[in-house]
């Protein structure tokens, strides 16, 4: 999968700045003006749309369906252990797992929800609405807020996801003697 999924990224990107970005970029007295001149607002319209539709509203769907196949994948788990008579020392750890489990994914996904909303409803609201504008200062906030969400991910797993936990303590150089489900990141 992850060797399909990083060519088929590079080509989206460049089908993308090729379909749409060179066609609606000028330089104007020295500046470089991009995705400014559409040959009609229709077609402005479309592609801010579009954007939208694949690249917000689609990711926050492929949150909730792989994120619901995990979930119901523990569940399941859950069921065939209680019914195999598991001792209640596996259902309670089962339980702490899963709990951390759904904390992670609501963080990982409400995270993603509240930084690139702005951003995303922006750029509709951007090629929808001709007349729309955002004063610099409001612009640079929604990137850094985007930004927020590529900075924090990595930490949201790193302190809630066992297995990532555990990889990170083992390449500290300075507790090597120590076992990795020993110490406790918080």
């Amino acid at each position: 999968m992850i060797q399909l999924l990083v060519p088929f990224t590079w080509i989206c990107g460049y089908t993308i700045a090729g379909a749409v970005t060179l066609h609606t970029t000028a330089v104007i007295n020295g500046a470089c003006y991009t995705l400014v001149f559409w040959e009609s607002q229709e077609a402005k319209m479309a592609f801010g749309i579009w954007f939208f539709l694949s690249f917000y509203v689609i990711m926050v769907f492929i949150f909730i369906f792989c994120y619901g196949r995990i979930l119901a994948t523990m569940h399941r788990q859950a069921t065939v252990i209680a019914a195999h008579g598991g001792s209640n020392t596996s259902q309670t750890q089962l339980k702490q797992i899963q709990t951390k489990i759904i904390k992670t994914m609501l963080l990982v996904a409400l995270l993603f929800v509240v930084t690139y909303t702005p951003g995303f409803v922006f750029t509709l609201l951007l090629y929808v609405y001709s007349k729309f504008t955002i004063r610099e200062v409001g612009f640079h906030i929604i990137v850094v807020l985007g930004s927020l969400y590529t900075c924090v991910n990595p930490f949201i797993y790193a302190t809630n996801f066992d297995p990532v936990k555990n990889v990170l303590v083992r390449l500290l150089p300075w507790k090597r003697s120590m076992h990795p489900e020993s110490f406790e990141l918080s």
